[in-house]
């Protein structure tokens, strides 16, 4: 199995930036795809962006498309976001999620970490 821990969301302007990491130990991280989902009051948990196990597919929802982008360093074991040109809508709890396969990651992710809160003030 693989444990997940986010860290670097914090509180940022609109228009500034954050870079999030998602670290991970236990199985190989190299086997699992991993992803980036959000999660604000009163909405759904939503896909943000996802990485495949080698990184040289990636995908990001509509609404951060151009603004965000997600990469993996497989020998630090970590996963990374990061995000410009921040709106006040990315408000939320950033999640990482890994799996083994894709689709399962689309669907709802094998692991989890605990989440890390991101605040964009108008």
């Amino acid at each position: 199995q693989v444990q997940l821990v986010e860290s670097g969301g914090g509180l940022v302007q609109a228009g500034g930036s954050l870079r999030l990491s998602c670290a991970a130990s236990g199985r190989t991280f190299s086997g699992y795809a991993v992803g980036w989902f959000r999660q604000a009051p009163g909405k759904e948990r939503e896909f943000v962006s996802a990485i495949t196990q080698s990184g040289h597919i990636t995908d990001y929802a509509d609404s951060v498309k151009g603004r965000f982008t997600i990469s993996r360093d497989n020998g630090k074991n970590t996963v990374y976001l990061q995000m410009n040109s921040l709106k006040p809508e990315d408000t939320a709890i950033y999640y990482c999620a890994a799996a083994a396969y894709y689709g399962t990651l689309m669907r709802r992710g094998d692991y989890w970490g605990q989440g890390t809160q991101v605040t964009v003030s108008s």
